[in-house]
């Protein structure tokens, strides 16, 4: 036997009997998704509401609501005077407070979500996810969109929190 299948057969001999692949990960599951969905939505400046988004006071009160997916514009500058863009999510991650919303759903004029003073996100009730596992999962890998999680933020200044500074000053998401 050369040395070198002497230290293999060593090797073989010393070796971990084999063992059963570990599970993936799950990821973080809740007793109640959509309760924990409005809590951490809240806590990154959102909110989470039961009901027909046109009874929300934002849209209501506005001057221009632009319900995506907007074909009418041609220009982005068109756009300037969005008071309300009303977005259709696919669903919503409890762990994050996140809404995933496909390319399709924007339309167009994609700016809409970030140029508009208020996003309404409109979600099925009954599609709100535990974790970013099941979102993945459920989004694929062939399709473009988004996560959004609540309105436009940044601390960059001081350490000071301003909501609103780059996009959206709200954000309200509404379970259909």
């Amino acid at each position: 036997m050369t040395s070198r299948e002497a230290i293999m057969e060593a090797l073989r001999r010393a070796a971990p009997p084999p063992c059963e692949p570990a599970e993936p990960p799950r990821g973080i599951r809740f007793d109640d998704p959509v309760a924990k969905f409005s809590e951490v939505l809240a806590s990154v400046g959102g909110r989470c509401v039961v009901g027909d988004y046109r009874e929300l006071e934002v849209v209501q009160t506005a001057r221009r609501v632009l319900t995506c997916p907007d074909q009418s514009s041609q220009s982005p500058h068109e756009l300037a005077d969005v008071d309300v863009a009303i977005v259709q999510g696919e669903f919503g991650v409890a762990e994050n407070g996140a809404v995933w919303v496909p390319a399709a759903n924007l339309g167009l004029r994609r700016v809409v979500f970030v140029i508009a003073q208020h996003l309404v996100l409109r979600v099925p009730a009954n599609a709100i996810v535990h974790n970013m596992h099941e979102a993945y999962q459920r989004v694929g890998r062939d399709r473009f969109g988004v996560f959004i999680s609540g309105p436009s933020k940044t601390a960059d200044i001081e350490q000071a929190l301003v909501i609103g500074a780059q996009g959206p000053r709200s954000c309200t998401v509404v379970l259909e």
